[in-house]
């Protein structure tokens, strides 16, 4: 038994004005954005609403905006990085999941759930590849 060609029109109708409702709406709450850092100034500020009394005195932007690594003046690196449509963050206590590939550096905690990111830091690469070695082994 076949539906009659008006039912199946109609039908195809609202399916595509519902579909057309929900992607208006999902842009007007800003969901599904690609997030990126826009700044210095925005990583110290997430630096510092992630870890209380974090004071980023050095820090190395991702060229995507994907993420950074930001150092205090107690030494400690703090890993910021993009975790869906939000920016998480982690102070990094060793070097063992750092691994430098020419510009980009790759860096984990050993955490699961937060895994790890890649970043492309440029010549700064190196840089802070090398800082992490001062955080200890495994």
């Amino acid at each position: 038994m076949s539906l009659p060609v008006p039912f199946v029109l109609i039908q195809l109708v609202v399916s595509v004005a519902a579909i057309l409702l929900v992607t208006l709406l999902a842009v007007k709450l800003g969901l599904g954005g690609d997030v990126r850092l826009q700044g210095e100034d925005e990583a110290r500020e997430l630096a510092a609403l992630s870890v209380s009394g974090f004071e980023a005195r050095e820090l190395v932007l991702d060229r995507a905006g994907i993420g950074a690594l930001l150092r205090d003046g107690q030494g400690r690196v703090l890993l910021l990085r993009r975790h869906g449509t939000q920016f998480a963050a982690r102070l990094l206590d060793s070097h063992a999941f750092a691994r430098l590939d020419r510009n980009f550096l790759t860096i984990g905690t050993g955490e699961k759930s937060f895994g790890q990111v890649t970043l492309d830091l440029g010549d700064q690469a190196q840089v802070w590849a090398a800082s992490l070695r001062r955080l200890g082994g495994a």
